[in-house]
């Protein structure tokens, strides 16, 4: 299910419709908008509480955007801008014949169906997208729902995280590892931060014997690595028990035609 669905989210960073609203609307960086948007469903926490939440940010991040993105912008317009240019970029890429599809519908149905049935203790992200109205347009609603369930995934993803004595920078280094990125400082996410901190972390992860001197995985670590991944899927599966399992299968039929075309537009 997070391969057929996560495509569907991820045209919130790499299309261009949800950028132009936000800066259309002030925004003066794309953390900006990205920030005063994804913690919106939080409501108007401190910074401190975004950055728990968000997990995987460096120290001081989330401080450079929250409260001044939601100061320059109200939150509330920053997150309808954010979802109203995610749906766009999807019923655009999707094209008409499958965006006003009777199967994107019901895919959009189902998704919010198992999207609005679990438990939210201890999931923060997921708890304040519960609290907000689902949309009645289908293309927005599959939007909707398919993130709301990557914000479930994710709140799992950082409780298996915490239970394994795993920081958010550590996790950065394990998944660069994991995608074959050498040395593993260098991946995206975190080739900015300090050399220091950078050092600190890959110091500390040959200590617990989780990485060689050579910055690659030890049995050790790509064993923690894959019971992380392993534990973040099942705690994933409690929104499809909501689902019977013909709907289950049916809502990968549907689906399957909607991610093959965005994954084929780079959405992946």
């Amino acid at each position: 299910m997070v391969e057929l669905l996560e495509p569907i989210c991820l045209v919130t960073y790499f299309a261009d419709e949800a950028h132009e609203e936000l800066a259309a609307l002030g925004h003066r960086t794309y953390w900006d908008g990205y920030f005063a948007s994804r913690a919106f469903p939080l409501g108007r926490v401190p910074a401190q509480v975004v950055h728990a939440a968000f997990y995987s940010f460096a120290e001081g991040e989330a401080a450079r955007h929250i409260p001044s993105a939601w100061e320059t912008v109200p939150p509330e317009v920053s997150f309808d801008a954010w979802r109203r240019g995610s749906a766009a970029s999807v019923r655009r890429t999707l094209g008409a014949e499958l965006a006003d599809s009777p199967g994107l519908a019901r895919a959009a149905d189902l998704t919010t169906r198992a999207a609005t049935s679990a438990p939210t203790n201890g999931r923060v992200l997921y708890a304040g997208w519960r609290s907000l109205p689902v949309p009645s347009d289908p293309v927005t609603r599959l939007w909707h729902s398919a993130t709301m369930l990557r914000e479930h995934r994710g709140d799992g993803h950082v409780a298996a995280l915490v239970g394994a004595r795993i920081g958010g920078t550590e996790a950065h280094v394990l998944s660069a590892i994991d995608y074959g990125i050498h040395p593993p400082e260098s991946f995206g996410r975190i080739h900015h931060l300090p050399k220091e901190r950078l050092a600190e972390v890959m110091a500390g992860l040959r200590e617990r014997g989780l990485v060689d001197a050579d910055g690659r995985f030890t049995d050790a670590g790509r064993e923690t690595k894959q019971r992380i991944e392993a534990l973040t899927d099942e705690l994933a599966a409690p929104p499809y028990a909501a689902l019977s399992a013909a709907e289950l299968a049916e809502l990968v039929a549907e689906l399957e035609p909607l991610t093959a075309r965005l994954v084929a537009a780079g959405s992946r």
